[in-house]
């Protein structure tokens, strides 16, 4: 559970490309104000995975460090996003006798409680339990049932899993650098809460976080996170893949990417003129020229690979007819001129790019999709301290036999 502690919430987003920390102070009607900002490129890490402790810990705690001394403030605990793991969804439909009496709380405690995580999860950690919605005698729809009358009480449930091991590296990682893990959010779902509009996520929506390492998908509708999935490929491939195509070093490919990379072509490309420096040079003395649509010919079929990637997980979801035609684009490597088009042409979906829009105090720099992830985990932060304690699941790690006692004791005494 999320504690604001004198005000303030810390995020901690752990990417394949940068590590970026917030820091909010909570103001008049729960609106959130960043007040510190310290972000660092990311070292030791490897598609959202830690490979390194050591490098990973310096970037986390330097970035830790700068916006504290930018806002001022200690930080002992922080909300940390989940990128790594490989973030999977599970959905469960379960049903108990009310025996006609009125639904209470425990009542939805006890059908909360049947939600088991199946065996062949043992190897993964519960990130998130969802109610996606109730039912009474069968008739869904119901979103808060307390107060209704029936015979039978049921709920559908979302539960996000990541990888045991993944997940205990990152909480050994936080703890190193003395700071303590208030909750976990996977960065798809924290994105989301930054970009989308309330209209999108009640009609349906398709949010793609395309991250450095990794890109993400979440899916909501009627208001609730459905589905979310991750898939190995991110904006650095693309720069790996100019550096190969071109012969150049892997900071002049970024480079490159970032100064004329296109997904789309152009008719004039193939008269724009690129330097390219050669790898192993000593002093850039020989100009190597190539045409700008030698570099878009590099980019554009691994971003098309990506977009297809993304849709076959959609189809293969079975909620791609939920998600309408809406996508919203966020993350760094969504920045590329033309990714929007792109993505429109192969997923058939009318495509935007997003941004934070449910916090106050980014600057232009850190106000983009690049920071989505990061300011989302403050508005997930500050839901999760409104609204109370998630209900948990047996079989997580904290709901142990003292957990079911309790249960028993607060639903008879």
């Amino acid at each position: 559970m999320v504690k604001a502690r004198n005000g303030i919430i810390a995020a901690l987003d752990i990417g394949s490309s940068k590590v970026c920390c917030f820091i909010a102070r909570v103001e008049g009607n729960n609106q959130l104000r960043v007040v510190g900002i310290g972000h660092q490129p990311s070292s030791g890490i490897k598609g959202g995975n830690i490979v390194d402790m050591e490098a990973a810990e310096h970037a986390l705690s330097s970035a830790v460090n700068a916006a504290e001394q930018m806002c001022g403030e200690r930080v002992e605990e922080v909300i940390v996003g989940v990128g790594g793991g490989y973030p999977a969804s599970h959905t469960f439909g379960v049903e108990v006798a009310i025996g006609g009496h009125e639904v209470a709380d425990k009542d939805i405690r006890r059908v909360l409680s049947q939600v088991h995580l199946p065996a062949e999860t043992s190897d993964r950690d519960l990130i998130h339990t969802m109610p996606i919605g109730y039912s009474i005698d069968g008739r869904g729809g119901v979103r808060d049932p307390r107060g209704m009358y029936g015979e039978r009480l049921g709920v559908d449930v979302h539960l996000v899993t990541a990888a045991s091991g993944a997940m205990r590296n990152l909480g050994i990682c936080v703890k190193r650098s003395h700071l303590e893990i208030a909750d976990r959010c996977v960065t798809s779902f924290a994105a989301g809460l930054a970009s989308l509009v309330q209209d999108e996520m009640d009609l349906g929506v398709t949010l793609i976080d395309m991250g450095g390492g990794t890109t993400s998908i979440a899916v909501f509708y009627d208001g609730n996170l459905i589905y979310t999935d991750s898939i190995p490929v991110g904006g650095n491939h693309v720069t790996h893949d100019i550096a190969r195509g071109l012969s150049t070093p892997v900071a002049d490919a970024e480079r490159m990417k970032i100064l004329y990379g296109r997904s789309t072509n152009k008719p004039n490309d193939e008269y724009e003129i690129i330097d390219v420096p050669l790898i192993g040079e000593q002093e850039h003395t020989e100009p190597n020229h190539v045409p700008r649509s030698v570099l878009v010919g590099i980019i554009r079929p691994r971003i098309e690979e990506t977009f297809e990637l993304v849709r076959g997980r959609l189809e293969a979801s079975g909620v791609d007819k939920l998600t309408g035609r809406r996508i919203v684009l966020t993350g760094g490597a969504s920045q590329l001129d033309g990714i929007a088009q792109s993505a429109a042409q192969i997923l058939n979906k009318q495509v935007r790019n997003g941004r934070p829009v449910r916090v106050t105090g980014l600057a232009e720099a850190t106000g983009g999709p690049a920071f989505s992830a990061c300011a989302g985990l403050l508005t997930y932060a500050l839901r999760a301290q409104s609204t109370g304690t998630a209900p948990t699941v047996p079989g997580e790690t904290e709901a142990s036999r003292f957990g079911r006692l309790g249960s028993w004791l607060r639903e008879n005494f």
